[in-house]
């Protein structure tokens, strides 16, 4: 019955609403000034009598008073503290006037204590009656006619954006709110919004007291330091960790708990924020035309989001899948409209690093001044899998990058590299090496480029890192896989990176290999851990209540490294940005390089994944493969899922006798090295 009134209340027209709040702020004006009366000579008026005339006044100045401080515009299910500040200026001028007439002046009849009692006794019941009609409204049994369980929850930080989250909450009737948690001592037993400020500590108790399941944290000014202080006192609770929305929709009071997301780990893991030189940001790419290519990757698409910033007169897009390279162009093209982006002219081509013809033409075409090159694959087990098409997307499309670059006169090239390409263990991180070498070797050669690299580890939520990966499992009840107890690595957010790769781009002289600053590395299994915990869960093998999650050490995959390092010697340089250092590091010579890039080029042509990674290890002197071949192809498909007959297409399968006798023999130019170990299947 209770639901059904409310919900006819909320249905109606809002000129009635209007109507119900000016009769009934009307009926107030009358009651308070009877009551003020009472109140002075202790019995009750006769209506029509003496305080029938300071009634019709109350009412005459009151209503038109709020109806401009807009009390009448205010929604009352969303009252709040604007709402309560509106309603305190209007009684303060109607009191003023009020107090004025009857007290100052005074009538036959009418007391003069009437002008004092009557505003204040207004004031209390405006607030008063809007509040309770503002809880009636709000109670968790509106809208859908049902009472539901909601979460109990206790919002850790009592500031600003605490106090906005627990009003928009309780607007939302979504979530119960019952208490504040703060570590400022100052604010320890306090009340806001009638609820209690409690000491961390104390969480416990609080979960047995109200049964909270929810902590929902409003720290986003805190330094990341006392953000991992915070979480590591939350996460052994057990309670499920989420976070407050963006400012703006605090602001309107416009919250669900839908709204709320979970604190993901890399809240945990961003680092506090170094605010960027603006003269290297602005330095290669204002009015200057400016080409990506790997646009639609990861690192390439947030390098053109930054870019499209920083007003360039041309922003050229490369990439060879044609779903990432509309993505990343329709965003940019709806920024640019937005007016979050300014840039001259947006081209977005469809085209592989390793067609030279093709970069020649667009070169040729555009004519780019600044030039990153993001194109690459970088998955280490599908690049050990796939030596031939790893090695050479990777090498050879850079070369023809950095070699179209110098012909048609692009004033810096920035090569995007990796942690992985120092004493690689791998065949991606061998190339992304060769890579590096290819460019210092070019920056020795006569010409106008100034090439330079830019060497970072992971980054977040990078497609097909770990941190998404483990959020899926988690999803699925785990369990959570890792490779190996110790293995660890770098992170670093992805706009970060990418701005610190185009203001380090900017400080290159010519054959620079730049290091950015990631901090100090993170065991992953720490990161698993963490991940599960924020998730409401614990670690553990007892999976049947759904309250547990397992991990699971699975070995580690082809060509993979317990740790990642950034620096191959220890000498470093300074630069202009504390957390860009740069480095020495031996190279070839292009006299030297050039001819084994051409017999590199033959192995390639002739499919001979083991000659090629004989020339890998040749020019990448740290280059040390820890195992055999495992290239799917050349181990004539023998991993989990290939086809039993192969395509009409392909040479049958030889006999056993045959197989035998090919694989005592020495492997010829241009043919696979005979029977390998079986690949181990990628996951």
């Amino acid at each position: 019955m209770k639901t059904r009134i409310i919900n006819q209340v909320l249905s109606m027209p809002r000129a009635s609403k209007q109507f119900i709040a000016l009769f009934l702020d009307a009926t107030l004006c009358v009651l308070c000034v009877h009551l003020a009366f009472f109140l002075r000579v202790n019995e009750w008026a006769d209506p029509f009598g003496a305080m029938l005339i300071p009634s019709l006044v109350s009412i005459a100045f009151a209503l038109p008073l709020f109806a401009a401080f807009g009390l009448y515009r205010a929604i009352i299910r969303y009252y709040g503290a604007g709402a309560l500040l509106s309603i305190i200026k209007a009684i303060g001028w109607y009191g003023v006037i009020y107090t004025a007439i009857y007290s100052a002046f005074g009538f036959v009849g009418v007391p003069r204590t009437i002008g004092v009692l009557q505003p204040i006794l207004l004031g209390l019941f405006v607030v008063g009656v809007r509040a309770v009609i503002s809880s009636l409204l709000t109670t968790d049994e509106t809208r859908d006619g049902s009472l539901r369980t909601i979460p109990k929850a206790v919002i850790y930080g009592a500031g600003a954006s605490g106090r906005q989250l627990a009003s928009a909450l309780r607007v939302s009737g979504q979530v119960n709110v019952v208490a504040f948690l703060d570590d400022d001592p100052a604010l320890s037993n306090a009340t806001i919004n009638g609820m209690r400020v409690w000491q961390p500590e104390k969480l416990d108790v609080l979960v047995d007291r109200y049964g909270i399941s929810d902590v929902l944290l409003a720290i986003n000014k805190t330094s990341r330091s006392q953000r991992n202080a915070i979480m590591q006192r939350l996460t052994a609770s057990g309670l499920h960790i989420r976070t407050i929305p963006g400012v703006d929709q605090l602001a309107r009071g416009l919250v669900s708990v839908d709204d709320l997301r979970d604190f993901e780990i890399e809240d945990l893991l961003r680092r506090e924020p170094v605010p960027p030189v603006e003269d290297l940001l602005h330095a290669d790419i204002t009015g200057k035309s400016v080409l990506v290519t790997g646009a639609g990757g990861s690192i390439g698409s947030e390098i053109c989001r930054q870019i499209a910033r920083l007003e360039p007169t041309n922003l050229i897009l490369i990439d060879a899948n044609e779903f990432a390279l509309y993505s990343i162009y329709e965003e940019l093209k709806s920024e640019k409209a937005s007016g979050k982006a300014n840039f001259g002219r947006i081209v977005p081509l469809l085209a592989n690093v390793r067609d030279t013809i093709r970069i020649g033409e667009i070169f040729a075409t555009f004519r780019p001044e600044t030039v990153y090159h993001a194109a690459a694959y970088k998955h280490v087990p599908l690049v050990e899998h796939n030596i031939i098409e790893g090695v050479s997307n990777n090498v050879l499309g850079s070369l023809a990058v950095a070699q179209m670059a110098r012909e048609y006169g692009v004033h810096k090239c920035v090569l995007i590299s990796t942690d992985k390409a120092v004493r690689p263990t791998n065949v991606m991180g061998a190339t992304k090496r060769l890579s590096e070498l290819v460019f210092q070797a070019l920056s020795e050669q006569p010409g106008g480029t100034v090439y330079s690299m830019v060497r970072f580890g992971n980054v977040l939520g990078s497609s097909g890192s770990v941190i998404p990966r483990f959020r899926e499992q988690i999803a699925a009840d785990g369990p959570v896989t890792v490779t190996h107890p110790d293995i660890t690595r770098f992170f670093m957010t992805i706009p970060e990176a990418a701005q610190l790769v185009i203001q380090a781009g900017a400080m290159a002289q010519g054959g620079d290999v730049f290091v950015l600053d990631m901090g100090e590395p993170v065991k992953i299994v720490d990161l698993a851990r963490a991940m599960i915990e924020l998730s409401g869960k614990r670690v553990g093998t007892d999976t049947s209540k759904g309250e547990e999650i397992a991990i699971e050490f699975v070995g580690l995959r082809p060509g993979e490294k317990l740790y990642e390092e950034l620096l191959i010697g220890d000498d470093t340089l300074e630069s202009p940005h504390p957390r860009v250092f740069q480095a020495r590091e031996p190279f070839w010579s292009w006299s030297e390089l050039d001819p084994k890039i051409a017999e590199l080029t033959q192995a390639l042509d002739a499919r001979d994944p083991k000659h090629v990674r004989s020339i890998l290890k040749d020019l990448v002197v740290e280059f040390t493969p820890d195992e055999d071949i495992v290239d799917w192809v050349a181990t004539k498909g023998a991993v989990v899922g290939y086809p039993a007959t192969a395509p009409s297409s392909m040479p049958a399968p030889l006999d056993a006798g045959a197989q035998a006798a090919q694989d005592a023999a020495e492997p010829k130019p241009g043919q696979g090295s005979g029977q390998l170990p079986t690949a181990v299947g990628f996951s």
